[in-house]
């Protein structure tokens, strides 16, 4: 069981530091608010009433609609059969949950990381990520018959900026297949109303490079490097619009790009149709890029300034060519 604190409010002290309240407080004429840290709690979904609060923080983090709310019958069903499930909790209270079951990718055994979804008052406190990690560790401790599961496979919406970050530069995934409306043209959620399309992605969670970003060690200034070099095939023109560049130039090199918007959703709440314009065009650079050879090995956030797009590098070969810990015997199905 894992234990995280976020760090207290300071907001009393701000308030009172200039003022008598202060002086009082000082002195113990009355006593301070407290400001305990607020203590989450990680660990596996072990009872009925762990299970029934799933559907709650699903409805509330995509804004589902009953028929596509995942049923209870199924979360109920898919625990006892051994899937893994992972809850945040504040108190008794579930603010986030992970949820991952057995599949084969590329002949592989693995486990897809179906779900992953925390409340937005508790998205500050790195949740996401640390739910990631722990379900690396149920994973790494799988064994059935001689076979260990050394790959997690899950997709993310490539124009979500913020997961991009933790996907490929906290974690270290990577990414040779675009899925184009892998849940249909959309879902009842205002998240989804853009098309679905998904970047299905791989974490090798047995391999150097995800080892290395677990323990913290990034590699923004190599990634800035190459990306201050590369050709975008879609990249911001001045108005904020994506812009295509030459197909044939760009998929000549060894490394390409593709830039995104730093928040995709604000542009969905403005403008529908510039964000539509960027779905499409993006869709465009990654099918070729991928149909040409390359994979998707970065993302760095913000590559012009606080408020400038981030981008994905691209390399052409395949992921195991960049992590050898990939390259293992299929299994026999």
């Amino acid at each position: 069981m894992a234990h995280y604190k976020a760090l207290p409010s300071l907001t009393l002290l701000d308030s009172v530091w200039r003022g008598e309240a202060f002086w009082r407080i000082l002195f113990g004429l009355f006593p301070m608010a407290e400001s305990k840290p607020k203590a989450i709690t990680i660990r596996d979904l072990e009872s009925f009433d762990d299970l029934k609060q799933v559907e709650a923080v699903e409805r509330k983090v995509w804004g589902l609609s009953e028929l596509d709310t995942m049923p209870l019958t199924l979360t109920v069903a898919s625990r006892e059969a051994g899937a893994i499930w992972l809850g945040a909790f504040d108190g008794a209270r579930m603010v986030g949950f992970a949820f991952g079951f057995l599949g084969v990718d590329h002949g592989q055994l693995n486990v897809h990381s179906h779900m992953l979804g925390v409340l937005e008052p508790y998205r500050t406190l790195n949740l996401g990520y640390k739910l990631k990690l722990t379900q690396r560790e149920r994973v790494l401790a799988l064994r059935q018959n001689g076979l260990r599961v050394d790959e997690i496979t899950w997709t993310f919406d490539p124009l979500q900026s913020r997961n991009a970050h933790l996907n490929f530069a906290k974690l270290g995934v990577v990414s040779d297949q675009y899925k184009v409306d892998f849940y249909g043209p959309e879902t009842s959620s205002v998240l989804h109303r853009n098309s679905t399309d998904r970047l299905w992605v791989r974490w090798p969670i047995t391999s150097r490079r995800v080892q290395d970003r677990a323990h913290g060690k990034r590699n923004r200034t190599e990634v800035l490097d190459a990306l201050s070099t590369v050709q975008p095939l879609v990249r911001f023109n001045g108005d904020g619009k994506p812009a295509r560049t030459d197909l044939q130039a760009a998929l000549a090199r060894q490394r390409v790009a593709i830039e995104i918007p730093g928040d995709v959703l604000e542009i969905e709440k403005k403008d529908p149709e510039l964000a539509r314009q960027w779905r499409l065009d993006t869709r465009w650079a990654f099918t070729e890029a991928l149909q040409a050879g390359f994979f998707v090995g970065e993302f760095c956030r913000r590559i012009r300034g606080q408020q400038g797009p981030g981008a994905y590098l691209l390399e052409k070969g395949s992921p195991g060519d960049c992590i050898l810990e990939m390259a293992r015997t299929p299994i026999k199905i």
